[in-house]
């Protein structure tokens, strides 16, 4: 039998296509996709088109494969510095910065050329407006500056508004909610993850938030206002009639969990509580989301 490789840790080395998947960020780029399938559903006038919605699918990943992988070589130096993330491909050696640097490109390029001949050119714009803040903005100013949370949540938000955008090939009031309930959800899901990685980021001398404030007092304080603040976005796409009371009460009462985990970190500050805050987080988005599908006029 064939010993599989080991890396200098004395672990076994993973396969070419787990590094690929590894560069791809799976997780975040599958959520994304699926945020922008949902913009796309409530958008959608008519039947839902099977083959078009998988071939927006198909171009999304790509879009969002290619931008992390083009992340993470920007990062290969401080991905070394952090246990998270030093094992991956690049840190590690596996894989060379060139090759990264070009499949990259060459990915996510792909995927915002084919949304734009498989939708419109305008959900082609707002894919090029998606890689350009997260690559070139967000990717750089984690170096710089503890607001690159705050620009980071640009990017981040755009992915239901592609899918919008691909439904009616125009953006309106409905792009806008659906843009500002994933904006404001972005700052307390990221200040937990932040919170509970600050002592890997200030080993890596990035200057985010909860680097810069050590006793957390600031951290704490936009937890609860971003919570707080989404809570009536979270109700705004009920009021312009994106959705019926169903939504509006269900959103309301998820709003209430959401800010009760975050009290609960900013009472007690702790990992334990973090943790919390960041799976409630995790949980809420997708929620929210699903109701307003299910309680859009148009189902």
């Amino acid at each position: 039998m064939a010993t599989p490789a080991i890396d200098p840790r004395g672990a076994p080395r993973p396969g070419v296509l787990a590094d690929l998947l590894t560069l791809a960020k799976p997780r975040i780029t599958v959520m994304a996709t699926a945020v922008a399938a949902i913009g796309y559903m409530l958008g959608i006038r008519e039947p839902v088109d099977g083959i078009y919605l998988g071939g927006f699918v198909v171009a999304t990943l790509m879009m969002g494969s290619g931008a992390s992988a083009l992340n993470q070589y920007l990062e290969r130096d401080v991905d070394r510095l952090m246990a998270r993330t030093r094992a991956r491909p690049l840190p590690t050696g596996r894989m060379s910065a060139r090759a990264v640097l070009w499949g990259g490109l060459a990915v996510a390029l792909a995927g915002v050329a084919l949304l734009a001949l498989w939708a419109n050119a305008l959900t082609g714009l707002v894919a090029a407006a998606i890689v350009a803040t997260y690559v070139l903005a967000y990717t750089p100013l984690k170096r710089i500056t503890g607001l690159n949370t705050l620009v980071g949540a640009v990017p981040g938000a755009l992915p239901p508004v592609l899918g919008w955008a691909a439904a009616r090939g125009e953006l309106g009031a409905e792009a806008l909610a659906l843009f500002l309930i994933l904006f404001v959800w972005q700052h307390p899901h990221f200040l937990s993850i932040a919170w509970l990685y600050r002592d890997d980021y200030a080993s890596a001398g990035m200057p985010m938030l909860t680097v810069l404030d050590p006793d957390g007092r600031m951290t704490r304080r936009q937890m609860l206002v971003y919570s707080a603040t989404l809570v009536p976005v979270s109700l705004y796409p009920a009021i312009i009639g994106m959705a019926g009371p169903f939504y509006f009460y269900s959103a309301l009462a998820l709003g209430g969990v959401f800010c009760a985990a975050t009290l609960a970190m900013i009472l007690q500050p702790s990992r334990l509580t973090a943790r919390l805050l960041l799976k409630v987080s995790i949980v809420y988005l997708p929620l929210v989301f699903l109701l307003l599908v299910y309680d859009s006029p148009a189902r």
